[in-house]
């Protein structure tokens, strides 16, 4: 097996797995800065940490050697124009976030996108390499609850897909 016949298995079988949608964020010389991310997953309760994958030439990537301090928000059900427009290769690294409803987190000034089931603000504790993404890993500064009800944003088969609640 050569290493893209490898490359692609591994993508078709990683399809399997559902994950949770997100938005990372970074407000970074007056620019927010935001992506889409599934790579998201809970690292310590005490002291509350966090990770996520970030492909190393990513711009938020970029801001994070000068910015220690960012957000996430786990999207809703109904997030998924927000998400599918964040994920886009190539959008402008201005105006990210227009059409996107979001208020600035108290603690990072990072953007919290309104349709979310919750927002966690993170400073950044490592950042370590792994292939074409780095994992960064953060101290989680708070977490809030959002809106309940409204179900989750799961990325499925290479799709988003709305989650009713149970």
């Amino acid at each position: 097996m050569t290493d893209e016949e490898l490359v692609e298995r591994y993508r078709t079988t990683m399809q399997r797995l559902a994950a949770g949608v997100t938005v990372v964020s970074v407000r970074h010389g007056g620019t927010d800065l935001a992506m889409t991310a599934t790579a998201v997953a809970s690292v310590s309760l005490r002291p509350p940490m966090l990770l996520f994958s970030v492909h190393t030439d990513a711009r938020i990537r970029e801001a994070l050697d000068e910015v220690d301090t960012w957000a996430v928000s786990i999207l809703d059900g109904g997030a998924r124009v927000a998400a599918d427009r964040l994920a886009s290769p190539g959008r402008p690294a201005f105006g990210q976030l227009i059409g996107v409803d979001h208020t600035p987190g108290p603690l990072s000034g990072a953007a919290l996108v309104d349709q979310a089931q919750g927002w966690l603000e993170c400073r950044t504790h490592w950042v370590r390499n792994a292939g074409d993404h780095d994992v960064v890993v953060g101290e989680v500064l708070d977490a809030t609850l959002g809106r309940t009800g409204t179900g989750a944003l799961v990325h499925y088969l290479g799709r988003l897909r709305p989650l009713g609640d149970a």
